[in-house]
This record gives C-alpha cells, sequence and structure tokens, in this order.
C-alpha cells in the first residue's frame, strides 16, 4: 500500500488559472492539470492507494470557501481522498472554523506561513494550534524555502523548535524532510524531534541520499510519512528515490503507508 501525504488539488473552475501561475513562479512543469480528477487520474497511474490532499487559505477572505471545497472533496472521494482543512491566523472565527473542520471528519489542516507572512513562531497562530491540539488535529506546515518568498524563511528549525516548546501536544507534520533545503539544521536539530516529516521535494531540491538516509534513520521511524507534493513531484519519483537509499524494508513500509494509517485513523 502506498498513502501520499502532501498532494494538491484545486476546484475545477480555478485549477487551471492557479497552476499556470504557480508553475510559472516555481519554474516547474506540473504533473497533473491541478483538479481532483486529474489528482485521482495519477494516482491510479502510480499506484497510489490514497492520498491527503492539503488545501490552503492563502488569505483570511479564502477560508470558507476553501474548506468548503475540503468537505465536498471528501464527501465525494473519501474512499481514495483525505482532503485537510486550513485556518488563516488573522480570521476571526478561529475556533469555530476549527470545529467545523473536526465535524466534517477532516483529520488536519495545512498551514503554509510564507503565504500567510508570518513565522511559524508567531503567536498569532497560537489560538490555531491550540485549538488543533484539543481536537486533535494534525497541522501540515511548508517548512523552510519557497520560491514564493526566497529571501525569507517564515519556518526554520529554530522557530519550529519554538512551536513544539510552545506546543508539546500538537501533532505537527512539517514538509519536505523536515525543512526545505536546510539540510544540515534538519540534521543537527529537529531530527528525532516531536514532529512529524514528510518526504515530499527531497530528490528535486538537492538533497543528497546519503544526507536523506542519515536524516530518516535519526528520527523517529514512526513519525516519517511519504509524500510526493503532486503536481510539483511524482509519487513514482519519490518511491525511486527513497528505494535507492538502502533503508531497512521495515523502515520503508513505515513511511509508504503504516504510519499514515496511523495519524489517519487516529491511532496516535
Amino acid at each position: 500500500m502506498l498513502i501520499d501525504f502532501h498532494t494538491h488539488a484545486f476546484p475545477e473552475k480555478i485549477a487551471a488559472k492557479a497552476l499556470a501561475q504557480l508553475a510559472g513562479r516555481a519554474k516547474m512543469t506540473p504533473e497533473t492539470d491541478g483538479t481532483v480528477n486529474g489528482l485521482l487520474e495519477k494516482m491510479d497511474l502510480w499506484g497510489v492507494n490514497r492520498s491527503v490532499v492539503c488545501n490552503i487559505a492563502t488569505n483570511v477572505k479564502q477560508q470558507t470557501s476553501v474548506n468548503d471545497f475540503a468537505i465536498q472533496t471528501a464527501a465525494a472521494h473519501g474512499d481514495r481522498l483525505t482532503p485537510l482543512g486550513s485556518v488563516h491566523p488573522e480570521a476571526e472565527n478561529i475556533p469555530e472554523e476549527l470545529e467545523r473542520i473536526h465535524a466534517a471528519g477532516l483529520p488536519g489542516i495545512k498551514l503554509h506561513p510564507d503565504y500567510m507572512m508570518r513565522t511559524i513562531d508567531d503567536p498569532a497562530y497560537s489560538p490555531i494550534l491550540d485549538g488543533a491540539a484539543q481536537l486533535g488535529l494534525f497541522v501540515i506546515i511548508h517548512a523552510g524555502f519557497d520560491v514564493y518568498s526566497p529571501n525569507k524563511i517564515y519556518a526554520d528549525p529554530e522557530a519550529i523548535l519554538t512551536v513544539i516548546r510552545r506546543h508539546p501536544k500538537l501533532k505537527l507534520i512539517c514538509a519536505h524532510y523536515g525543512n526545505n533545503c536546510l539540510w544540515d539544521s534538519v540534521e543537527a536539530k529537529l531530527a528525532g524531534k516531536n514532529i512529524w516529516i514528510d518526504t515530499s521535494m527531497g530528490c528535486k531540491e538537492g538533497l543528497f541520499p546519503s544526507q536523506a538516509k542519515r536524516i530518516l534513520e535519526k528520527h523517529d521511524s514512526d513519525r516519517i510519512l511519504f509524500g510526493s507534493d503532486m503536481p510539483w513531484c511524482s509519487p513514482l519519483e519519490n518511491v525511486q528515490y527513497l528505494e535507492s537509499l538502502g533503508l531497512s524494508s521495515a523502515l520503508l513500509e513505515k513511511i509508504f503507508c503504516k504510519n499514515a494509517l496511523a495519524l489517519l485513523d487516529g491511532a496516535v
């Protein structure tokens, strides 16, 4: 079984425009057309059984529609897709929106501090993080470098350490091997800490296989999740990269599905 814990899809009416804008900024060719159906087609092609869809409220005005889309996607495709909600730190109804997400059966939320333009240790996130922890929702964050804000890291390792000190009961997932492109700091400061990490984009962002192996073997084996960041990187490419590292079969099984099942089914 293969569970991809880091994918994206957009409402059909805006998918083409959103994908074109993002692809132009990142100078990357997307692997899907950005729609839910496009994601499902590539999942079938590449043998992905289930995908977590990371929706993001990039501004406060989007929050309701983003979460409506997540809830509608779960209702239509819950057997294959697990959409996440998103809450913006400037929203006036943070507790109510977290309750709505939880009541709809969504297991977590996605935050992207680069788009929200606040470092992840900004106290403005505390109502979101505290509320998520109380409800048992996990929180995925973009961590490390992003082309959207190339001159500022909004979730660096030090900020993440501050967050987990403040919110020790939070189920925090740091995307991109814990911190995109800041691999030395991940290995020195984050590996082994009270976070989950996903494996998205490392193979495209210059993470040397030897260092990827060290990070994955140093981190808690129950807190590593397979992720691709599709449509920006294919699950197949990520599977091949992980299988080339010389990891044990037991660890690969945890990464590919067992750890994800534990989070998604509420066993953690």
